[in-house]
């Protein structure tokens, strides 16, 4: 039996990125959205998670706020068919609590799906990781800017009072003579 690496992907990424939400600063899968990429119903997911709840503490799953349900149910779009199993806020899982989900799912489908899933969020986090590298480079030269853009009024304002005293200079050798005239 050989081990594979890397398996192939059972499901488009750009899926599971699009079920990903950002949720009290912590990216997150609703419950219902797991569900669906393991070809399960919601309700045996919740069950099977119930039934092992030492391995969920909070920093892995943990259930929606009415305000945040409200907040979510208004940003997707609902059937009517979809509303009646929406009757209290769903559970959400954060990265960690998706990789424990692969040892209460025992199905090879779980299996697959849990490791395409963490691997996008370590491709995510990578590419955060290279966007605040890329702020902070930004943030540097936006402040040397400003430095440049400091010096180079300093140096506009030096010219206005040359250009004032040639002004002054000019009207001053311009002016009408008084005195003895020959």
């Amino acid at each position: 039996m050989s081990i594979q690496m890397k398996t192939k992907p059972l499901l488009p990424d750009e899926l599971i990125i699009n079920k990903i939400i950002l949720l009290r600063n912590q990216k997150v899968l609703v419950d219902r959205d797991l569900a669906e990429l393991y070809n399960v119903d919601t309700r045996t997911l919740n069950q099977a998670v119930k039934r092992n709840l030492k391995r969920f503490p909070e920093d892995f799953m943990f259930q929606m706020t009415k305000e945040e349900f409200g907040i979510w149910k208004s940003q997707i779009v609902i059937s009517n068919n979809d509303k009646m199993g929406l009757r209290r806020p769903p559970y959400v899982f954060t990265e960690q609590g998706v990789a424990m989900l692969s040892s209460v799912l025992n199905s090879d489908r779980a299996i697959l799906v849990n490791i395409q899933i963490i691997r996008i969020f370590t491709r995510m986090r990578t590419l955060l990781e290279s966007h605040k590298e890329i702020l902070r480079k930004l943030e540097f030269l936006e402040k040397k800017d400003i430095e440049q853009e400091d010096k180079i009024l300093l140096i506009f304002e030096y010219l206005k009072q040359l250009e004032q005293a040639k002004q002054e200079e000019t009207q001053l050798r311009e002016r009408k003579r008084i005195g003895f005239k020959p």
